[in-house]
């Protein structure tokens, strides 16, 4: 067994690693770029909502009250006739990445350390570089990949986005594996 704090560097250093990783994935590589489909008469529509001041939030639409209100003549006509949408409204304005890059590197800190937990349980000191990359590896692609389907199966997003970003996952798994095999213990 290995303590949690002994962990501590491989923990941090392959936080960083997979935070430049993502940079590079989204930033650089072209292969997430048009995920997000541009609205039919974007101003018009927007010009349309911005009218109403919706809160920054999340939005069905239709949205029933209750699991008993979707069977409501009236809220399976409005779903008939359309537009079905979820929708997440952000705050206007300028774009800041900063709290969204600070929120995601904790998030990777927290992945990172349930790998180190699980991991540290299941090996001891100078365990061979294979099975702590097994152990890591695949507890990050969990932590990185695996709820993310549940987005496609409930809110019908496109599974080839779902699927790209659990390959990212895969990525973030990978090098947090080789972070940790590397500088395990010994």
């Amino acid at each position: 067994m290995v303590p949690l704090l002994s962990l501590w560097l491989p923990l941090v250093l392959s936080a960083v690693i997979v935070f430049f990783a993502s940079f590079l994935m989204h930033m650089v590589l072209p292969y997430h770029w048009g995920q997000l489909k541009r609205l039919p008469r974007e101003d018009d529509v927007m010009a349309a909502l911005r009218g109403f001041n919706i809160p920054p939030g999340d939005y069905g639409v239709p949205c029933p009250d209750s699991p008993k209100a979707m069977r409501d003549p009236a809220f399976l006509e409005k779903r008939a006739k359309g537009p079905v949408a979820l929708m997440t409204v952000l705050p206007a304005g300028p774009y800041s990445m900063g709290k969204n890059l600070a929120q995601w590197f904790v998030y990777s800190l927290v992945v990172n350390m349930f790998a180190a937990y699980i991991a540290g349980r299941a090996l001891g000191p100078g365990a061979d570089y294979l099975s702590v990359f097994r152990f890591v590896g695949s507890t990050a692609f969990l932590g990185y990949s695996l709820a993310l389907a549940q987005t496609s199966i409930w809110a019908a997003r496109a599974w080839s986005t779902t699927l790209t970003s659990m390959f990212d996952g895969l990525v973030y798994g990978l090098l947090t594996a080789g972070t940790f095999g590397w500088l395990w213990p010994r």
